[in-house]
């Protein structure tokens, strides 16, 4: 059968047979690893760095401090679990540990076994909902192949900042690199993770919670997109720079980027495409050549990147113009 439903409390999910990642990946995303993997050296650092891991070494140390979700432990997860990888079509279950944190976040890690950690305060803050996005979200990051890079970033900021803070300077082009990458990343996996649950409100609910929500308060979600799109298209010229300085270092984009992107996708029509059956699929010879939707993308994100440079080009300016006005006007006369 081409298609079906599955029935979640009361709602119709349509599976979405034999989709691929490329429904759901932002092209910003795309370009991004495609660039990355151009940087000299990277191959280089990339197999250094998992040479000094075994798969069996990173899967003890993600697991030695987490509880497995199983069929009689959490169950609710684990039927969340198998109901989003039914609508993803993904073609095997990962595994899903609980980790006991107070920063509500998620990860899925991994090498040729990928699997996926929820911090325990993510389970206790978010609605099942909620956290059904974000288990599919990690799935999206399993099927578009992110999870070989995204470890590699784990371990490369681990070895960098805690134990060896001067291997930073060798591997920092490739550090924020990948840095750029993962936040793009992020952004295909919210579509993602918005497919595998089918309620867009309850995605950018998700994410609003994750941004600020607190046990037992009530938050307006029509408020929450109002101030992302206030962030994105108010302020002066400089707030642009700003910005992207803001973000430097940082492995997730802001939360209300994040519901503007995904409030975008709606809108433009694509979510509903794929509702409606119409994605590309796996299996579908049809598609164009990969290379053709890189080099698609990679336009994509580089007239972003000249856009953002401009924007820095004519803020310096302004501040320039500022200086040089603020200085004649203290200037004495005759001097």
């Amino acid at each position: 059968m081409e298609s079906g439903s599955i029935q979640s409390g009361g709602v119709q999910r349509r599976v979405l047979t034999n989709i691929s990642p490329i429904a759901w990946e932002h092209p910003a995303d795309r370009a991004a690893l495609n660039a990355l993997r151009k940087i000299p050296g990277f191959d280089m650092v990339l197999r250094k760095v998992f040479g000094m891991f075994g798969e069996r070494a990173l899967l003890l140390a993600f697991k030695a401090n987490a509880v497995k979700v199983t069929e009689n432990q959490y169950p609710d997860l684990h039927e969340s679990l198998l109901r989003v990888c039914e609508v993803l079509d993904a073609q095997e279950v990962p595994e899903l540990f609980v980790s006991q944190k107070p920063v509500v976040n998620a990860g899925a890690v991994g090498m040729s076994k990928p699997f996926i950690v929820l911090n325990s305060s993510l389970v206790e803050l978010l609605g099942p909902d909620e956290v059904e996005a974000v288990i599919g979200h990690e799935v999206g990051h399993i099927l578009s192949g992110h999870v070989l890079y995204r470890t590699l970033l784990v371990i490369l900021l681990s070895l960098t900042v805690f134990r060896y803070p001067l291997a930073g300077l060798a591997v920092r082009p490739v550090l924020f690199a990948l840095l750029e990458w993962y936040r793009k990343s992020e952004l295909s996996s919210d579509r993602a993770g918005l497919l595998a649950i089918q309620d867009p409100d309850a995605s950018m609910r998700g994410l609003m919670n994750m941004a600020g929500g607190m046990r037992g308060a009530t938050l307006n979600l029509e408020e929450f997109v109002a101030q992302a799109e206030e962030y994105r298209e108010g302020g002066e010229l400089l707030d642009s720079v700003y910005k992207v300085l803001n973000v430097i270092g940082a492995t997730h984009p802001f939360s209300v980027v994040r519901v503007a992107e995904l409030r975008d996708w709606i809108d433009t029509g694509a979510y509903d495409k794929i509702m409606t059956g119409e994605y590309a699929r796996r299996s579908d010879d049809d598609l164009k050549p990969y290379r053709e939707d890189l080099a698609e993308a990679a336009k994509g994100y580089t007239d972003a990147a000249q856009e953002i440079f401009d924007e820095v080009d004519a803020a310096v300016d302004k501040l320039k113009t500022r200086f040089t006005d603020a200085w004649r006007r203290g200037k004495p006369d005759g001097a």
